[in-house]
């Protein structure tokens, strides 16, 4: 029977079976045991929130603002948008329930996983739902906080046996220094506005920095002979910058600093970074499997007290491509066979009750078990038994 098309999943939205859960188990179980040694606390958010809780903070020239985000009129007639990223609604929280006040140690340092969505061309490790995993710290401006977020990263991807890391940094520094540059980058790229690309222009009047982060093959030749950021950072940045290697250094964080770095998101201060990783499922190159970057503008853009925040936000789609699971293969300690054959149906039926008290008594015990309710062959129950990889058979009859 084929199914009708109707009843399909939708495009960019994947089932995942249990034939491959137990991996997605593992980075879950992983990163919440790295989260805990670091003192952070799970935060669920809804993945529905105002639209502007997003447009507000990403950024009007951000992809995921003007291309990619799911947004909808509820019966209400108001703008909701399906989460694209865990950030802003972390945040959102944090004010809204007032997790700054002093009774809360600053940093309030939080984690979540849970989907996202996105509206673009699904991949083979991206979809329109898709699934990530991150952590806040907000309440403090330190770089021995951004330098420990980013070990934070590192040792869940160890935890995961993913060891062929680079570690990407950069600076964006502080408003003045943002600001003194945006000038420095307006003045440059006018003289090549007609020879931009499309999203360029816009971004030239929006943010002119995410010209920076440009995919076009012309805009990266322009990219190529703009003004450098570290020319217009003032001494306080600098210095910031400066500690925060200091830091890694201490942490054995090995990093290269790319100035080209800027991050596809709008509320990004000081600290940016991506994690890098090597694998033969990647291909032969390395690639950005984690990312993040230090904001100290979001809680007041929310209504909340001048507090920076600094994190980070990994796809579990693409590490499940290279993750193994960690559970035994016998993962069955107990397979009971009902051998029904030549039985009345009475007689079926108590052997059936028999096999269900057995698997109660051995749960009980702490033992995986499964049991045959049907009537076949107890050559095909022995043949599931071995798919199972049971350590041991019992027979009732």
């Amino acid at each position: 029977m084929i199914m009708d098309g109707k009843f399909k999943r939708v495009r960019g939205m994947e089932d995942i079976l249990p034939n491959e859960t137990a991996v997605w188990q593992r980075i879950e179980g992983t990163a919440r045991d790295v989260f805990s040694r670091y003192n952070y606390a799970e935060m669920r958010t809804p993945m529905v929130e105002k639209t502007e809780v997003f447009s507000r903070t990403s950024g009007d020239s951000s992809d995921i603002v003007t291309k990619q985000m799911y947004t909808f009129e509820d019966k209400g007639g108001r703008s909701i948008t399906l989460r694209p990223e865990g950030t802003a609604g972390v945040v959102r929280s944090f004010v809204e329930n007032k997790l700054f006040g002093p009774e809360h140690p600053k940093p309030v340092k939080l984690y979540y996983m849970g989907p996202m969505f996105r509206y673009e061309r699904p991949g083979a490790t991206h979809n329109r739902e898709f699934h990530q995993i991150g952590c806040e710290s907000i309440g403090a401006v330190s770089p021995q906080i951004d330098a420990e977020v980013i070990r934070l990263a590192i040792d869940i991807f160890q935890g995961l046996d993913i060891h062929d890391l680079r570690v990407e940094l950069n600076t964006l520094g502080d408003d003045e220094s943002r600001s003194v540059y945006r000038d420095t980058l307006v003045k440059y790229f006018e003289q090549f506005k007609d020879e931009l690309s499309e999203d360029s222009q816009r971004r030239l009047e929006q943010n002119p920095l995410r010209i920076l982060d440009s995919k076009d093959r012309n805009d990266q030749k322009i990219v190529a002979g703009a003004p450098r950021l570290e020319d217009s950072l003032n001494e306080r940045s600098k210095n910031y910058f400066n500690d925060l290697k200091k830091a890694l250094d201490i942490l054995k964080v090995d990093y290269t600093v790319d100035d080209r770095l800027v991050r596809g998101l709008d509320y990004y201060t000081d600290t940016v970074f991506e994690i890098q990783a090597k694998a033969h499922e990647f291909g032969d190159d390395y690639t950005t499997i984690c990312a993040g970057g230090r904001y100290n503008n979001m809680v007041q853009e929310f209504g909340g007290p001048e507090m920076g925040g600094v994190g980070f936000a990994f796809g579990e789609e693409r590490l499940a491509t290279v993750v193994k699971s960690d559970i035994a293969e016998d993962a069955i300690d107990y397979f009971i066979c009902t051998d029904t054959k030549g039985k009345t149906d009475v007689e079926i039926n108590a052997i059936f009750d028999q096999a269900l008290a057995k698997a109660f008594e051995l749960r009980s015990q702490g033992y995986n078990v499964e049991a045959n309710f049907q009537e076949r062959s107890m050559k095909s129950q022995k043949k599931e038994a071995f798919k199972l990889n049971a350590k041991n058979t019992l027979v009732i009859e």
